[in-house]
């Protein structure tokens, strides 16, 4: 028997459900645009995105219909069976998006950003014939048992160990990271190193602006790889296709997620044939990897975010919240700063307590928001890039009222 929309969800939640996933009370049955609706027939701002799998919004009209006119061809077929003309458009257009010269790049598609930043450690150790990998503090990378060694939480990896060896932490700097090769781990051991341009669960934290290419000349001197983990910063969140693209460095391997589905599973790694190429033929793959309907959802998303303009919106987007930030900012003792990159923006507050308690008033008032940061303390915003002023407006003045309630 089916849980219709009607019944409590909430209850069968409770009894059907590992109390390993954590969830909010809220139920959705619709979305679109910027907003969701509650079982209750509310409608609520969405600045949360699935955790920024929504840069395009709920339902936009032509991924929908690139999804519809896929289904009625065929819902699977592996590629590793027979290939398929939207598995090899969605890697063209990731070779014409790569933050490098020309489009000579080659990629390989799965399904989340925790099984792409897998397949990029495989990819550089078949590359370089290296075992190491160097991750950084406040790091999240995913949730498998590679990826969870290489993230920087212990909400994350309590009770799980042991964990993957031959994984290495570096504080966030180049001196730091010389240290960590002096002292921890031979430099002609390291595969790669794996960083995203903007620290997401650890707390919007935007790399320094002088570290990328510093980080890039290091990892050169070496022979060691610089991945690039843009699942949660690229397709457009921080205004270009790529958050890298701020710093102007050229990664080696690029890896992309989230909102590269357009809210289907999807996620890739791209970089230069020589390395993508540098792996056996079977050693890369997985049965849903590539999905044809996630695919033709990802070249229209792709296809949005390079159009001409849309750039421009975000990052109109981006001072917009800003100020809006800042102003609200001013206002509030609760809050000690206010950073991120483009529209990917947070408001660090005093403490999780203080955090949680302007999440729960804000979804009252009728506005989704998420936290983030090792102490949950961080409060980011990952509404829809195209989000219209009006609902900027409109979120920023909840949120305000949320940290005055939440104050008092």
């Amino acid at each position: 028997m089916s849980i219709s929309v009607a019944s409590d969800v909430r209850e069968a939640r409770e009894k059907y459900v590992s109390m390993g996933v954590a969830t909010p009370p809220l139920v959705v049955d619709a979305a679109e645009g910027s907003r969701v609706r509650g079982d209750d027939g509310r409608w609520y701002l969405d600045w949360a995105g699935g955790i920024g799998c929504q840069n395009l919004g709920h339902g936009p009209s032509a991924v929908v219909a690139a999804i519809h006119e896929q289904v009625d061809r065929y819902l699977h077929q592996c590629f590793m069976v027979g290939m398929y003309e939207p598995y090899v458009e969605v890697c063209r257009r990731l070779a014409a998006a790569f933050p490098g010269p020309g489009d000579a790049y080659k990629s390989v598609l799965v399904n989340s950003g925790a099984e792409a930043v897998e397949n990029a450690v495989k990819i550089a150790r078949a590359a370089t014939g290296r075992p190491a990998v160097i991750a950084f503090e406040r790091a999240f990378h995913g949730r498998t048992l590679l990826t969870m060694s290489m993230t920087s939480k212990v909400a994350y990896r309590r009770t799980f160990g042991p964990f993957a060896p031959e994984v290495y932490r570096s504080p966030l700097s180049v001196d730091g990271l010389r240290a960590l090769l002096k002292s921890e781990v031979d430099p002609e051991s390291v595969a790669c190193v794996v960083v995203e341009p903007v620290q997401g669960e650890g707390g919007f934290h935007p790399l320094p602006p002088e570290f990328p290419a510093a980080l890039k000349t290091l990892c050169a001197a070496h022979g060691i790889l610089y991945v690039d983990d843009e699942v949660q910063a690229g397709v457009g969140r921080t205004g270009p296709m790529w958050a890298i693209e701020h710093y102007g460095v050229q990664p080696d391997l690029l890896v992309s997620g989230k909102s590269l589905g357009g809210g289907l599973p999807l996620a890739a790694v791209t970089g230069r044939p020589a390395l993508m190429d540098a792996v056996h033929p079977g050693g890369l793959g997985g049965t849903f990897g590539g999905n044809p309907v996630s695919c033709a959802a990802a070249c229209v998303v792709l296809d949005t975010v390079a159009a001409p303009g849309f750039r421009e919106r975000s990052e109109a987007l981006g001072v917009q919240l800003r100020t809006g930030l800042d102003t609200i900012a001013m206002d509030s003792d609760a809050i000690t700063d206010v950073r991120g990159l483009g529209p990917m923006l947070a408001l660090e507050l005093v403490d999780g307590a203080a955090a949680a308690a302007v999440v729960a008033a804000a979804r009252a008032r009728g506005l989704i928001l998420l936290t983030c940061g090792l102490d949950g303390n961080v409060i980011r915003l990952l509404p829809p890039l195209t989000m219209s002023d009006e609902d900027c407006t409109f979120g920023l003045e909840i949120l305000h009222a949320a940290l005055r309630e939440a104050a008092h």
